[in-house]
């Protein structure tokens, strides 16, 4: 049986917080920018999938791909760091200063990845500005704008709308990263972190990484937005409701939920006479 259980998983959450934070600068920006960038190569086939079938549903079950990508190789996606680095810090293991450097590195090298592989599928999808955007290209300037602009339209309600899908969100990506761990093998690894994001993903709710795509990409490709709008009616408000979607309704719950009685199992069963190697 490859099953771990939820206590054995919250304590699992808390180490890997703890890997996190000891990572190296370097190490967090190349994961990150490795990150951003597959996330943005799951997100153009999943638009194209969408685009080819005539069937949005179709691309919300090729995204996961991404995500699962990353998972197995071990990267880092700030939006998972939002759920599991804090956990240290709530131990008394590691200062908030520390936390915060390390999302800030992480969301950096996120950027990174993801604008440059826009570019890149940008030169693709109009051999480098010599045919007119259409097909996946249209798709991608027709979401950018309804990301932002269409957000700016509602005012304060859009700001409002942008935070909640933030929150929704990431909910279902940090849960996709918590299932994984509920699991040693690598088809289950795979089967438990599709759920959740295809779930996202289906339901269009907003997600900060995949933005760093989607709306840059739709910039260089003509979508009337500028960069303005693309961080005030988007990247800031998303990424915040990322944050609190991650934290508060993954991370801590799950974690405090189960901490008592993974204590309570250290407290009174005794330890075996010899330990096995991992």
């Amino acid at each position: 049986m490859d099953y771990v259980k939820p206590a054995d998983v919250a304590k699992l959450m808390a180490e890997t917080g703890g890997r996190k934070l000891a990572l190296s600068t370097r190490d967090l920006l190349i994961r990150g920018i490795l990150s951003g960038a597959i996330l943005g190569v799951a997100t153009s086939l999943a638009f194209n999938g969408a685009f080819t079938t005539g069937q949005p549903l179709v691309g919300a079950i090729i995204f996961p791909v991404g995500l699962i990508i990353i998972v197995l190789l071990g990267l880092e996606l700030v939006t998972g760091s939002f759920a599991l680095v804090p956990l240290p810090f709530l131990r008394g293991e590691a200062s908030g200063g520390a936390v915060v450097a390390n999302w800030g590195w992480v969301f950096l090298g996120n950027l990174i990845g993801s604008v440059a592989y826009g570019v890149l599928i940008a030169i693709a999808l109009t051999d480098m500005g010599h045919i007119e955007p259409a097909g996946v290209a249209a798709r991608i300037i027709a979401a950018a704008e309804a990301k932002t602009t269409g957000y700016a339209a509602f005012g304060f309600a859009g700001l409002v709308t942008a935070f909640v899908k933030g929150i929704l969100c990431n909910w279902m990506v940090c849960l996709a990263v918590v299932l994984a761990m509920s699991t040693t093998s690598t088809i289950g690894k795979i089967a438990t972190a599709w759920m959740p994001v295809f779930i996202f993903f289906a339901q269009g709710f907003e997600h900060s990484v995949v933005n760093m795509f989607i709306i840059p990409t739709g910039i260089m490709l003509g979508a009337k937005v500028t960069v303005a709008d693309w961080w005030l009616w988007n990247q800031i408000p998303v990424t915040l409701g990322n944050l609190v979607g991650g934290f508060c309704f993954t991370g801590f719950t799950l974690y405090w939920t189960y901490k008592p009685a993974m204590a309570a199992t250290t407290e009174h069963t005794p330890l075996p006479a010899t330990v096995p190697a991992e």
